[in-house]
């Protein structure tokens, strides 16, 4: 009977009405992404009224940015594929500056970042077969370092541009590839990571919620990633689209990708990889768990 419910609850029809006409502008929609838009506004303004009542700055910092962040990412994937690549390589360049000045790399090598910044989200959206093409890139990452004869650093440049080539440029070009679902998949990141951050203060009380996933991050712990796997079971559910795939990608690889950036983070002695976002830091620390999830909801989803 639970199952039953639990069924109905999934398979109901999310398609909503959008119906407006603004001088010029021609809204009539019925689709899938009205019923998202919608969710969207309702949480952030429930969280908003929970956020103001606490006072606390930072929580309202981090409101704040998350009402800036929603049509920022929402409406270029609303629009088309098109403008998704170019928001895909928008974030990839902020993230190449950042990543860049972590790991201190030279400028011929995040100029290479830079190219592969814009290069993948075009091709993902021009002609997807191109993002197969990323081995050979990974080696072609080595050119720079060959070409001036970089015996000292050269291994170290190759490896840190490789990894970049693939981490970002080449992960966020799955928002244009997964482009119908990429709204859902970046609520659900987002969703998952608060849930995981719930987990991991809710469950703190237990011995076994406390252990730490890594040593790179006390704060990632067993309890978070339980919150993790909860919260996207539940926000799946909520957007309509569960499978055990999309599942293992949002959960595991949000945390995962948290993780991934401590790795970057700790090397370099740094707290957050920016200042400029408020309440985040800079945008790897908005975007780490999607670097993960986007390429494993398209390969698992």
């Amino acid at each position: 009977m639970l199952v039953d419910y639990y069924l109905r609850i999934l398979h109901l029809d999310r398609r909503m009405p959008l119906n407006f006409d603004l001088g010029p502008l021609h809204v009539h929609l019925h689709a899938r992404s009205v019923f998202f838009m919608w969710v969207t506004v309702v949480i952030l303004v429930v969280a908003g009224v929970v956020v103001l009542a606490s006072r606390r700055r930072e929580l309202i910092r981090r409101w704040t940015t998350w009402v800036m962040i929603a049509p920022v990412v929402g409406i270029p994937i609303w629009i088309g594929r098109g403008t998704t690549a170019v928001l895909a390589a928008a974030l990839a360049v902020v993230a190449v500056f950042e990543y860049a000045r972590l790991v201190k790399l030279g400028k011929v090598d995040t100029y290479l970042l830079l190219a592969l910044a814009v290069l993948y989200p075009a091709a993902a959206w021009l002609h997807p077969p191109l993002l197969r093409l990323a081995p050979i890139i990974v080696l072609a990452c080595a050119l720079p370092s060959v070409f001036s004869g970089d015996v000292e650093h050269g291994g170290r440049r190759t490896t840190f541009t490789a990894f970049g080539s693939v981490w970002i440029c080449w992960s966020l070009a799955h928002l244009v590839t997964l482009w119908s679902d990429a709204y859902l998949v970046c609520f659900a990141a987002a969703a998952t990571d608060v849930a995981a951050w719930c987990g991991g203060k809710g469950l703190r009380h237990f011995g076994w919620a406390r252990k730490p996933l890594s040593p790179l991050s006390p704060n990632k712990t067993v309890g978070g990633l339980v919150g993790a796997v909860v919260g996207a079971f539940l926000v799946l559910t909520l957007l309509g689209t569960v499978t055990i795939g999309l599942l293992v990608a949002v959960a595991f690889g949000g945390v995962l990708g948290d993780l991934v950036e401590s790795m970057v983070k700790r090397q370099a002695q740094v707290k957050d990889a920016g200042t400029w976002l408020p309440g985040f830091g800079g945008l790897l620390d908005r975007i780490d768990s999607l670097l993960l999830v986007l390429p494993l909801a398209y390969l698992l989803g």
